[in-house]
């Protein structure tokens, strides 16, 4: 059955998306304005880097006691208030809500839960404005994977498109299929390409150079692509569990130098993501996410499919995932489906998002 959106009222609305990845860039926020007809500007974005105190607070809040855990959500709840009225300041015009993602920290929908680390509540409190946030945690409720939610932006905003692809911590794709939008992760991308750039003491491989000026280990190459995962099917999805337990014992067993495990695992990447592309016949693809400008990788990937390969420009790359978390909160609060069961497993579609109203 072809998946049907009728929006409940056609008022502008102006939301403010924010949105922290895997790959802890950062937290990003986006205001943007939406209409009824699902037309959006983004009115002003930006990106507030981690200290290395919140990169290190957020890489470990899965080792905390509960109390702690807790103790951290609320904090980075404030941290991300203090933030917001900053960034408001000197906006052209304040939002009617705030749509938070917060910081995923355990992803683990077979066991019925999937937790994100920023407290809607706390954000509500200290901006003063209507708060959407743990926007996953139904869709798991009901037998989804709670992810990948963007699908429907994907959908809606971006539909001239035969396919999104956002290379974050995780790739993820999404793509009309008989009638529906069907989505999934693919694999880890700036999550492990990441890590491995901090061991040559960089944020991240600047345009693959790192990479580039590595070598392929063919051993440690198949020994990535062959990970169960990649010849799963169905909705599926991923989280720094995952990576940790699957990809990481692989790597650090490894006795590579840095640039060579770089190589190996853009190489890795790209072969997983052009596979799923060739895979499905998609015609062409928008790419978005830090991914984007990671330009060897983008060099690995077309050399691999026939896909033709669409970069946006930087704002939209930057700031796609938050923008479309904006517009999630948008559904939420016009009362309209904004979680696809077709890409979640889901028992049913549903309107994801708790409200902390102001």
């Amino acid at each position: 059955m072809q998946q049907n959106f009728e929006m409940r009222t056609e008022k502008n609305t102006i939301i403010l998306g924010l949105m922290s990845g895997t790959s802890l860039d950062g937290l990003d926020l986006a205001l943007c304005k939406f209409s009824g007809n699902y037309e959006f500007k983004i009115l002003k974005a930006k990106t507030v880097s981690y200290s290395q105190a919140w990169k290190n607070g957020l890489s470990g809040a899965q080792h905390l006691s509960a109390e702690k855990y807790f103790e951290l959500h609320a904090n980075y709840g404030k941290f991300i208030a203090q933030e917001i009225n900053l960034f408001l300041q000197d906006a052209p015009e304040k939002p009617a809500a705030i749509a938070s993602h917060g910081h995923t920290i355990f992803h683990q929908p077979h066991l019925g839960f999937s937790t994100q680390l920023g407290c809607g509540a706390t954000i509500a409190a200290n901006t003063g404005i209507t708060t959407v946030c743990d926007f996953r945690s139904l869709d798991v409720a009901m037998g989804g994977q709670g992810a990948p939610l963007v699908p429907i932006g994907d959908k809606l905003l971006f539909g001239n498109y035969a396919a999104c692809l956002n290379i974050g911590g995780i790739a993820n794709i999404s793509f009309d299929k008989n009638g529906n939008r069907i989505a999934y992760d693919i694999c880890e991308a700036n999550m492990l390409l990441n890590f491995l750039a901090e061991k040559n003491g960089k944020p991240f491989d600047k345009n693959g150079d790192m990479a580039r000026a590595g070598k392929i280990n063919s051993d440690l190459l198949n020994v990535l692509n062959s990970l169960s995962y990649y010849s799963e099917s169905g909705a599926k999805s991923l989280g720094r569990e995952w990576f940790e337990k699957n990809t990481l014992p692989l790597i650090e067993k490894s006795n590579l130098n840095t640039n060579d495990l770089l190589a190996t695992s853009t190489e890795h990447v790209a072969q997983i993501i052009s596979d799923e592309l060739n895979k499905e016949n998609i015609k062409n693809v928008f790419i978005t996410g830090g991914g984007a400008f990671n330009s060897f990788l983008i060099e690995r990937i077309t050399s691999k499919t026939t896909t033709e390969i669409i970069l946006p420009e930087a704002q939209t790359i930057n700031f796609k995932e938050a923008l479309i978390f904006a517009f999630l909160g948008y559904l939420r609060l016009n009362e309209t489906v904004n979680t696809l069961s077709s890409v979640t497993g889901a028992k049913s579609n549903s309107v994801g998002g708790v409200v902390c109203f102001m």
